[in-house]
């Protein structure tokens, strides 16, 4: 007995081993896909089935055929295969589950590691068929039935329910994950790809009496429905589930199959002259109906080929694991999550074609324009109907964050640049009050090209708060330049006044010059020390014709003598330089003070008695 323990143990890690780190050679085999993971809490991914699936590079399809425990669904299959049930799926005849080439239960989905090959509307088609192990059975968690069912549902392009004698009340309650499938993914507009097609249900009847009904016409009874005077809950749950399979039309049908032999125990040894000649009949129009609904898996307007199909099946199952009971809102979420950031890249995308800073009412709208876009984008693509709303709050959420780092943005960039602005505004402010020739011409001109491109460059948040410390700053400056114009000109000016003097007396020599420049200096000392201050002079009329003279030959829109004062300085010494040297003896002295030509006469002339 020691012995045997360790054999099986041995066979069971040569099993894992052998799985896990070689290839499979042999595909003519049923392998499992989705089994418990070890802490037997939620459902993974087989490598041996992943296998089987991955390496087929043409569009995939599956019919998955699920039912009560001790419903035929392996021997079905085996028939839809036509293979004997030592060939493929492993039949069971105990209560618990019986799984095919292990030696212990298990529970999950298995698929048969050789596809049909089909042409589907002028498209080669691989076509799997898939058991699912547990569903019912004895001693199983509901938590897995749910779940092998719902994604069995979802992975399958064909659903064969099948069910023995009679459809009851919890062979309709099964379907709520499937109507509800169907009712957030199935209701797309016609004439646009269809985002998530779930499977096309085929109620399978096994009954070799129907009582004068057709089968479509039992289906239709069951779905009627039930009386509920008492507003019993569950009994209003089941009828709206008869709601929506009614509402679901095309996307079921149903067929009846008779009992292949009296003797169900000995069916996997009789062959097909030996089961009854009516259900080989159905049998083979069950195949021709199969392949005339089944349709490549359609996700996203793409057909799915093996290793698209597995990564399919991964994020179906980290959303059916999500919670204890299996929901269309999580696979929304899962399906609608590539649509939604497509949908955000596409906002982010329109905002960043801005050039910041703007104005808030530009960016304010071009937010609004680019939000409708990127949410009509993903009205038109999303998946799901009534589950849909939660990833649509989600989006806005996520493009009212972008939003905001765009307001961020802006903020930053409108107070950088209005900071900027100001920085030169202020400077140039600074230069103007310490010109060397004073000018009010070329300060208001300054003042108001400064006031004109920050009212024209500075735009964004900013702007309100920069304008007032603007208006500040040049008022100020504007106050200051007034207060220190006069006296800096009336300074000036007597300096220039004896400047001239001297000049006109002792270098050139011409006596107007020096009579108006002492006329100036005359004016001014007088004025000032008449009236006690040079603040009474800047009223009087002849100040005001000395201010526009000086502001017409200091600046004018030709001639900038602040900027040109030093060059034409350089240019008139010369000329006086060349006057001194050479214009004398040209042109005599005749524009000289007479005094001193009068003094060297006096001097030589001859004394008289």
């Amino acid at each position: 007995m020691e012995i045997s323990s360790g054999v099986l143990v041995f066979s069971i890690f040569l099993y894992f081993f052998a799985s896990g780190s070689f290839s499979i050679e042999d595909f003519h085999q049923a392998f499992p896909i989705v089994e418990p993971d070890p802490g037997h809490t939620k459902l993974r991914l087989s490598r041996e089935g992943l296998e089987a699936i991955e390496r087929i590079t043409t569009p995939i399809a599956a019919v998955a055929v699920i039912g009560p425990y001790r419903s035929g669904k392996s021997f079905l299959l085996n028939q839809l295969l036509s293979l004997s049930c030592y060939e493929g799926f492993g039949v069971g005849h105990m209560r618990d589950t019986k799984t095919k080439g292990l030696l212990f239960s298990f529970t999950g989905i298995w698929v048969w590691g050789t596809p049909i090959e089909l042409d589907i509307d002028g498209v080669r088609t691989s076509v799997f068929y898939l058991d699912t192990e547990g569903f019912e059975s004895i001693g199983k968690s509901n938590v897995y039935d749910d779940r092998i069912f719902a994604l069995a549902t979802v992975m399958s392009s064909v659903l064969i329910y099948n069910l023995p004698e009679t459809i009851r009340e919890a062979d309709i309650s099964r379907l709520s994950f499937a109507v509800e499938l169907a009712e957030e993914f199935y209701g797309r507009v016609k004439g646009q790809d269809i985002a998530f097609e779930p499977a096309k249900l085929l109620w399978l009847i096994q009954r070799d009496f129907l009582q004068g009904k057709s089968v479509q016409e039992m289906v239709d009874e069951a779905l009627r429905h039930v009386p509920n005077n008492d507003g019993d809950k569950n009994i209003d749950m089941v009828n709206q589930i008869r709601d929506s399979l009614a509402v679901m039309g095309d996307n079921s049908t149903a067929f009846s199959l008779p009992q292949p032999h009296l003797q169900r125990t000995k069916l996997c040894d009789l062959k097909d002259g030996e089961l009854e000649p009516m259900y080989v009949k159905k049998r083979e129009q069950l195949k021709e109906l199969v392949a005339g609904i089944i349709r490549p898996k359609i996700v996203q307007g793409k057909h799915l080929n093996g290793k698209e199909f597995i990564s399919f099946l991964e994020q179906i199952l980290e959303a059916l694991n999500k919670g204890e009971i299996p929901s269309t809102g999580s696979l929304v979420e899962v399906f609608n999550k590539g649509i939604l950031e497509r949908c955000l890249k596409l906002y982010s995308g329109w905002m960043a074609a801005l050039h910041l800073p703007v104005s808030e009412k530009y960016l304010e709208d071009t937010h609004q324009r680019s939000r409708d876009g990127a949410m009509k984008v993903f009205d038109e693509q999303h998946f799901g109907r009534h589950h849909a709303k939660k990833s649509v709050e989600q989006l806005d959420e996520e493009i009212q964050k972008v939003y905001k780092n765009f307001i961020m943005g802006n903020e930053y960039q409108s107070s950088k640049l209005c900071e900027a602005l100001y920085t030169k505004c202020e400077e140039k402010m600074d230069q103007l009050q310490v010109l060397r020739l004073p000018s009010m011409a070329k300060f208001n001109v300054g003042f108001l090209q400064c006031n004109q491109s920050f009212e024209v460059e500075c735009v964004g948040p900013s702007k309100a708060n920069y304008e007032r410390r603007m208006k500040k700053m040049l008022g100020k400056s504007q106050s200051l330049f007034i207060k220190e114009y006069n006296h800096r000109l009336f300074n000036w000016l007597v300096a220039f006044s004896l400047v001239m003097v001297v000049v006109g007396r002792f270098i050139i020599k011409f006596f107007l010059i020096e009579i108006g420049a002492w006329i100036l200096f005359i004016f001014l000392e007088t004025y000032t020390r008449m009236f006690w201050s040079a603040e009474s002079l800047y009223y009087n009329p002849v100040w005001h014709f000395i201010v526009a003279t000086w502001e017409t030959l200091v600046y004018s829109p030709f001639l900038d003598l602040d900027r040109w004062a030093i060059p034409m300085s350089v240019i008139l010494a010369i000329l006086i330089l060349y006057w001194r040297c050479y214009g004398r003896r040209k042109h005599g002295s005749r524009w000289l003070l007479p005094l001193y030509n009068n003094q060297k006469s006096g001097s030589n002339r001859p004394r008289s008695d």
